[in-house]
């Protein structure tokens, strides 16, 4: 049986969910944020013969995350994303949702498909004070990590705006730690998605002139480290093979793929 879940379901839901914490991040970190029943967030969720929930599927505005722990109503989900004219995207755990993305009716725009890595234990340790030159940003020098991001060539397209940076400091589902060399920010971390559970690691850069001098290495190991002292899970995407043998001596290990899915949407 499939059907909308509530707030009285919470307690089934985050059972669910948190075997997988890292796993999970974006579908905890919104219902936490936002609970089952706003206008741009739903909740559905599949119950087996037991009553047990089995599997869940999340919309936040246009986008639909599914989760399971194995095989499930694939076409029951479909039909709720495709009875949606503006649903744009489908993204989640690869064997997840390629069950569900041969039965969407909707012009493909775009697929993504990114490592999934996450860390529950640093294979690399440095004191406190060995780390004291990493800072925590603060919402003043929000504009200049703006500015540091956006002159390194991997970020010159995203959509980094110095709003949604504040914002994510305000309501503490993100933080961002940076290294200062001769009064400049040479290099930056971030997170995104932080929820009571798990944390999504972003925005990892340097400068050009700064680089190979273990900046970076250093900035991850703080905010890593603070991480995993408050008890969350870390997380992150990568689709570049070498970053990933840097994030794996860290103690990140490969968890699957994240496919994305983009489509057209439909004229209302």
């Amino acid at each position: 049986m499939i059907r909308k879940l509530t707030s009285n379901d919470h307690k089934n839901v985050m059972a669910l969910v948190n075997k997988k914490p890292a796993e999970n991040l974006f579908i905890i970190g919104d219902i936490e944020a936002y609970g089952y029943e706003t206008e741009f967030q739903s909740v559905w969720g599949e119950f087996n013969d037991s009553g047990e929930l089995v599997a869940i599927l999340l919309q936040y505005e246009t986008n639909y995350i599914p989760y399971a722990e194995s095989k499930f109503d694939a076409k029951a989900f479909a039909k709720i994303i495709n009875s949606d004219p503006r649903m744009r995207e489908l993204s989640g755990l690869k064997e997840v949702v390629l069950q569900i993305k041969p039965l969407i009716q909707r012009k493909l725009r775009s697929e993504n498909s990114f490592y999934y890595a996450k860390c529950q234990q640093l294979q690399i340790t440095k004191s406190d004070k060995e780390l004291e030159h990493v800072q925590k940003l603060t919402i003043d020098e929000v504009e200049e990590n703006v500015q540091l991001l956006k002159s390194v060539p991997e970020f010159k397209t995203a959509t980094i705006t110095v709003e949604s940076k504040k914002r994510a400091l305000e309501d503490k589902t993100g933080r961002i730690y940076y290294i200062r060399v001769d009064g400049v920010m040479a290099t930056t971390a971030s997170t995104t998605a932080e929820n009571s559970s798990s944390a999504m690691v972003i925005a990892v850069a340097t400068k050009e002139e700064y680089k190979r001098k273990g900046l970076a290495t250093d900035c991850m190991l703080k905010l890593c480290k603070d991480l995993l002292a408050e008890g969350k899970e870390l997380c992150l995407f990568y689709d570049n093979p070498e970053a990933g043998k840097i994030y794996k001596r860290l103690g990140f290990e490969d968890i699957g793929f994240w496919n994305m899915y983009r489509y057209e949407s439909i004229e209302i």
